[in-house]
């Protein structure tokens, strides 16, 4: 290689693969569209491959560009990681912690407990992610991780703050004009509310409730936020976080002696943050948080 290709150039390249063009590229990051063009040529030319062919509406990535991908994500990640260790450097709480967490948590959830953390630091800036990636503490998308399974790669501190109950429920109008189901047999007979895409997380509840199968679903979304505005919404029945259906008085909880299960929930950070003030005094308030909630 002539030279080593400079960071802002693999950044750019990021914005084209997510944004699909030079133009929306350049809104997204700020810069003009020759600017974005002249990044792309470069880190083509410093790399001698080619990363991304017109198309009808836009531009498509290459094979090699795909194959770039994640370590180019890997740099954004680091540099976003100094970046937030910079800008809290010292002993004081301050500067940006990121947390990652599922949709539900993070908007049903940790928004008190968040809420009362900036109320007693208010120089602490917190960003929050919503996502299911086991892998992101590692790659250092994300500080402070709040998972509903363990987390197992062995550069990662975790607690265990309890289990989360989840059961079935309904909207009231829903039940009004459906009845509501005597065994979980019934619940053939009623619109039910799960995941589109299957997991190992949801492989394994079918395995103890099959009646939850992708086919026998009237109402299908892999956001937990969209199965919660459906039951909301009165849509069928589906599964809730027993605590966050407890406020909504419209809720009605079906069958609770044959469907309830618990959710580990554990809360994770990489160990080279262990002494980091911003992140110990998150960790510790969500740990405290959480437990209350539970």
């Amino acid at each position: 290689m002539p030279r080593e290709p400079d960071w802002e150039w693999y950044r750019t390249f990021l914005a084209v693969l997510e944004t699909g063009s030079l133009s929306a590229a350049g809104r997204a990051s700020g810069m003009a569209q020759p600017t974005v063009g002249r990044h792309i040529d470069a880190l083509e030319s410093a790399l001698g491959l080619k990363l991304f062919t017109r198309s009808f509406d836009g531009f498509a990535p290459t094979d090699a560009a795909w194959l770039l991908r994640p370590y180019a994500a890997s740099l954004a990640a680091t540099s976003a990681a100094l970046l937030r260790a910079a800008g809290s450097h010292g002993t004081e709480v301050r500067g940006t912690v990121r947390l990652t967490t599922s949709e539900v948590m993070g908007v049903e959830v940790l928004p008190p407990i968040l809420a009362a953390l900036r109320d007693a630091h208010p120089q602490l800036v917190v960003e929050l992610t919503l996502s299911n990636a086991p892998d992101n503490l590692l790659q250092r998308e994300a500080d402070i991780a709040v998972r509903m399974f363990r987390p197992t790669q062995d550069a990662l501190i975790a607690r265990r703050v309890g289990a989360i109950e989840v059961g079935l429920y309904a909207h009231e109008k829903y039940l009004a004009a459906k009845g509501a189901p005597a065994s979980l047999d019934d619940l053939s007979a009623h619109a039910l509310i799960g995941f589109d895409r299957e997991t190992a997380f949801i492989r394994r509840f079918l395995e103890q409730f099959p009646m939850f199968a992708r086919p026998a679903l009237a109402f299908r979304a892999d956001s937990e936020l969209a199965q919660l505005a459906a039951l909301r919404a009165g849509f069928g029945i589906g599964v809730c976080q027993s605590a966050v259906a407890a406020r909504d008085k419209a809720l009605i909880r079906v069958l609770p002696a044959a469907f309830s299960v618990e959710m580990d929930t554990w809360i994770a950070m990489h160990e080279d943050l262990r002494d980091n003030a911003r992140c110990a005094v998150t960790f510790a308030a969500i740990v405290d948080g959480l437990s209350g909630y539970q």
